[in-house]
């Protein structure tokens, strides 16, 4: 087995990866994020990690490679917000009410394997002043559903079920333990 690739340009992902000391490489892919016709929100980023991982694994056979695709869910999958005005209606629909963070991970050398975590996390009531200077903290713009629990948005988390570094978009524990058995 050759080393492990990483296919993902988050800088989340490749700070938590880097806190389990395994060297890896970065490959961006390319896919088409479209979500398709009646397909739910488990199959969507299932199908996303899984792509993701393909797509690099064809161009580096024998590498263990890991994609991860992460959304937020409340019923509509809430992707990364283009603009203020977008970041501003995510925020207004998540606070005060609980939504689920839904990762899936395909990872693996020859065979891979693919799984979803999902995190249910809580945002306390938001005041409109409180989302908009949110919003203005140009924070929102490259994370699924426009927040960062590990940044500003720490304040308006009432809670979490389920592991933490999932709502940052890599479950460490879990991809730690399937690593331990590919290795």
């Amino acid at each position: 087995m050759e080393h492990l690739i990483l296919a993902s340009g988050s800088p989340r992902r490749q700070e938590l990866l880097n806190k389990l000391h395994i060297p890896f490489s970065i490959v961006i892919p390319s896919i088409d994020e479209t979500p398709l016709i009646g397909e739910n929100e488990l199959d969507y980023v299932r199908r996303m990690a899984k792509s993701k991982a393909d797509v690099v694994k064809k161009q580096y056979p024998g590498h263990l490679v890991i994609g991860a695709d992460t959304i937020v869910y409340n019923g509509k999958i809430l992707g990364k917000p283009a603009n203020k005005e977008q970041a501003y209606d995510m925020i207004s629909q998540l606070q005060g009410k609980t939504h689920s963070v839904l990762t899936g991970v395909s990872m693996g050398v020859n065979q891979m394997e693919t799984f979803v975590v999902k995190t249910l996390v809580t945002f306390v009531k938001m005041s409109d002043t409180e989302i908009m200077t949110y919003v203005k903290s140009r924070e929102p713009y490259d994370k699924a559903g426009g927040y960062a629990i590990q940044g500003e948005a720490s304040k308006y988390i009432k809670s979490i079920n389920g592991c933490y570094y999932n709502v940052m978009g890599f479950p460490l524990s879990l991809i730690n333990a399937q690593l331990k058995k590919l290795v």
